[in-house]
């Protein structure tokens, strides 16, 4: 077993807060194997980078030899989380949330050691929990804590509605680390209140209280909002190494250095002497791509990242037309451009291909088209399209 104060040490990585240190340093020498939890809600079925800052940090304490216990929210999920929300989640089917689930357990094996990890659902002991158990739980919290949320303090104050089941929420998270007796449980940084609730009603059903560790919010490739897929702003672990790449290379230049903190195992010194050589005046480019190459290695394969390398320094550093690429084939001659663009996936709707179009990142063999009611006539063979900096598509008529 790795001494107390170097797990310690591997641990603070990345880490914005530990509630409360000494208690972890005390609990790592009385009890060798510590029960780490971190739960995560279905409602979407995709897993980005910004989720896999808190995944990454389970396999570091599976790598320690501890217990990680991956817990799939499927009765949380039908609530909703209400953090940050100025409004009522739409409540999930269960169907959908087990949907969303599998997708989860898919995708996080690229991150975890799956022969140690533990994966409990909810459901386990909430469908068999009777109302006066529910009751009994209720107690344990008082309504005005409750308010002193800030979220729920801000919809009460400005008279939107809270409906009676978003207070369960947070109780029934921390009751999950009652259920599974959790010596830490991970979360974002917005999660705090609901780690606290684990802590609380740990100590109101007689365990002893976890201790909590929360992990900063990934921003984006805007570098300003959280990660999300329904800004546009994400990076889905799934993605190509071409799309990776083209995604990564577009960061702002002072946020890469906290994608490399807490996306990738580089020793914290080489990413000082990397940042510090910046500043002195080196491309931030060089660091740039061995960031893209790390990840992509990390969620596909060194050659990949190599090719994707290869694809990006020919399409975007010298503009070249990709050697490869999908495929369109038609029998028809004449397209409303738009139509095409929508056709041939390289945009979700009419809307957004004509913004595309406007925007000057749409370009037939290279030549690009900013009218919007353009009407094209495809010639006999290949005709090249292209959608911004990294989506071509090669039309066969």
């Amino acid at each position: 077993m790795i001494p107390v104060d170097k797990q310690i040490e591997i641990i603070k990585r990345g880490t914005v807060e530990i509630l409360k240190e000494d208690e972890l340093k005390e609990r790592l020498e009385k009890k060798k194997v510590l029960t780490v939890k971190a739960g995560f809600d279905p409602t979407a079925p995709d897993i980005h980078l910004g989720h896999t800052v808190l995944i990454r940090k389970l396999r570091q304490f599976q790598d320690l030899g501890h217990k990680v216990v991956f817990l799939i929210g499927d009765y949380t999920g039908m609530i909703g989380d209400p953090t940050g929300k100025n409004a009522t989640r739409k409540q999930l089917t269960k169907e959908e949330v087990l949907q969303n689930a599998q997708t989860y357990k898919d995708q996080v094996e690229k991150i975890l050691d799956m022969d140690k990890l533990t994966i409990e659902f909810n459901s386990k002991w909430f469908k068999d929990m009777n109302f006066e158990e529910v009751i009994k739980l209720s107690s344990k919290y008082t309504l005005a804590r409750m308010l002193e949320r800030d979220d729920f303090e801000k919809r009460y104050s400005s008279q939107q509605p809270i409906s009676i089941h978003e207070f369960f929420y947070p109780l029934m998270q921390g009751y999950d680390s009652v259920a599974l007796e959790s010596d830490i449980e991970l979360g974002g940084t917005d999660q705090k209140f609901n780690l606290v609730m684990g802590r609380h009603l740990q100590r109101e059903y007689g365990q002893s209280s976890q201790i909590i560790m929360t992990m900063p919010l990934l921003e984006g490739l805007d570098g300003v909002e959280k990660m999300s897929k329904s800004l546009g702003n994400y990076i889905g672990i799934n993605e190509s190494p071409n799309e990776m790449f083209g995604k990564i290379m577009s960061l702002n230049d002072e946020i890469m250095y906290k994608y490399f903190e807490l996306l990738t195992d580089i020793d914290m010194e080489e990413i000082k002497k990397m940042k510090t050589a910046q500043e002195n005046g080196e491309n931030p480019m060089i660091f740039k791509k061995r960031l893209a190459k790390e990840i992509i290695t990390f969620y596909h394969s060194e050659e990949d990242a190599a090719a994707a390398q290869a694809h990006f320094e020919k399409v975007h550093s010298r503009g070249e037309i990709p050697d490869e690429m999908d495929e369109f084939k038609t029998t028809e001659g004449k397209w409303f451009l738009p139509k095409l663009i929508c056709e041939t996936g390289l945009a979700g709707s009419n809307s957004e291909a004509r913004r595309h179009i406007k925007g000057g990142a749409v370009k037939i063999n290279q030549e690009k088209v900013s009218d919007p009611r353009t009407e094209i006539e495809l010639e006999k063979g290949e005709t090249v399209l292209q959608v911004g900096k990294r989506k071509f598509i090669k039309i066969i008529y």
